[in-house]
């Protein structure tokens, strides 16, 4: 009896810089944050974000905490994942 399982592959260079041209608030500069996915003028990241609301908390609670975020600046980050992973190749393993 074989089992199937899966992995991924994440999207390539070109993919994402593709999700930052349709994402003007999500930006990746080599210089900050090691080139991961920010909210454009902060260095607070997508993956933050995503932990953050993954671990509960809210939208109003991550604007307390982080003043310089708006809900627009959250939902451009949630935007961004759900691109991201559109583009994620899945394949099938024996």
């Amino acid at each position: 009896v074989s089992t199937m399982g899966y992995y991924s592959s994440i999207p390539t260079q070109q993919q994402v810089r593709g999700l930052h041209m349709s994402h003007p608030q999500i930006v990746a500069d080599p210089t900050i944050m090691m080139g991961k996915p920010c909210i454009k003028g902060t260095r607070i990241t997508v993956e933050l974000i995503l932990r953050k609301l993954g671990a509960g908390q809210s939208f109003a609670e991550l604007i307390v905490a982080y003043p310089q975020l708006k809900e627009s600046d959250l939902r451009a980050a949630l935007a961004f994942a759900a691109d991201y992973l559109e583009h994620e190749t899945v394949l099938a393993a024996e």
